[in-house]
């Protein structure tokens, strides 16, 4: 997904994103792409507010029928315009997708443990768990015995499948809003922001919620650029400190992007922690490197050099 694009192409590239995962997001999309009116009142939003996740997931707590023809979805925006911009400003897409921990796990493994996990961008934290997980990428193998809920990427490549848990000895984030897993209107926006279609996805983040209610991850408040160091620091005594992320770094903007990638660069190249990031194919073109990544799919990198092309929602890897 493209956040400062023009917005045409923004919900054209989010429309293929969507193909196979929800029509009906996909037919909303295009949909918008061919609405003058629509596209003109999204012109009148911050760039960073037009993102069709937060559009469409505003329009949803208003009241737009999802699954549901654009027709829907246009009602909606024009009836109730007031209300849905009020939303769009008001949240955030922090989708906190505990899927994406499929794809996650094989990285995680590759680093020396015990861990000491900063998640940068990190909601409510329940990314931060990835020992509380089973995990299967067939048909390449899978790691059970975790007691909780299991997490599913198929696999193609050679895919070092871990043959044990993540031993984590410290976790926390930082959010510049983070959700509180006891607080229902929190939760419930979260799973507003799952897809219409995938009620597998919406099982999944409740039962991710109740586990992380029973160990809430410490999550600091702030601006990811002027914490990670900080993070760094306090998790370095603990463990190996292992910075990560996904779906995050697009919301900034094109230099803090570039700040970024300097920082987390020159942490890794002093020793002072690992790096695993899992973004779109064009939010951190130095860690793509101009390789050919698929439409649709995220980069998944450990310290800069990418390992695997992933469903942004951890459906799959496509190991390298």
């Amino acid at each position: 997904m493209l956040l400062h694009d023009d917005v045409i192409e923004e919900y054209r590239d989010f429309a293929t994103y969507a193909a196979g995962d929800s029509p009906c997001f996909e037919e909303w999309a295009l949909g918008v792409t061919e609405d003058e009116e629509v596209l003109a009142w999204l012109g009148t939003l911050p760039a960073v507010k037009r993102q069709p996740n937060l559009v469409f997931a505003a329009a949803r707590w208003h009241g737009a029928p999802a699954p549901g023809p654009y027709a829907g979805l246009r009602q909606v925006l024009r009836e109730r315009e007031p209300a849905v911009r009020a939303t769009v400003m008001a949240r955030a897409t922090q989708t906190n997708e505990v899927g994406r921990l499929a794809t996650l796990a094989p990285v995680l493994a590759l680093v020396e443990g015990p861990l000491a996990l900063v998640e940068v961008g990190a909601s409510a934290g329940l990314c931060l768990l990835p020992d509380h997980y089973d995990y299967a990428w067939p048909p390449a193998g899978e790691l059970r015995g975790s007691g909780g809920p299991l997490l599913t990427a198929r696999v193609t490549g050679e895919l070092p499948v871990p043959t044990s848990h993540p031993e984590v000895a410290w976790r926390a984030g930082v959010d510049l809003n983070p959700l509180d897993v006891t607080d229902p209107d929190a939760m419930a926006w979260l799973e507003t922001l799952v897809w219409p279609e995938q009620d597998e996805r919406r099982e999944r983040l409740r039962a991710a919620v109740e586990i992380a209610r029973q160990e809430p991850p410490r999550v600091r408040t702030g601006d990811l650029l002027d914490h990670v160091e900080g993070l760094v620091e306090e998790a370095s005594p603990r463990g190996t400190p292992v910075v990560f992320h996904s779906a995050v770094i697009a919301y900034l903007e094109e230099p803090d992007r570039e700040r970024f990638h300097d920082l987390m660069t020159g942490l890794v190249a002093a020793g002072r922690c690992r790096w695993i990031s899992n973004e779109g194919r064009r939010v951190l073109p130095r860690v793509t490197g101009g390789r050919d990544v698929s439409s649709g799919r995220f980069v998944t990198a450990l310290d800069g050099v990418p390992v695997g092309w992933s469903h942004g929602h951890g459906h799959a890897i496509d190991w390298l």
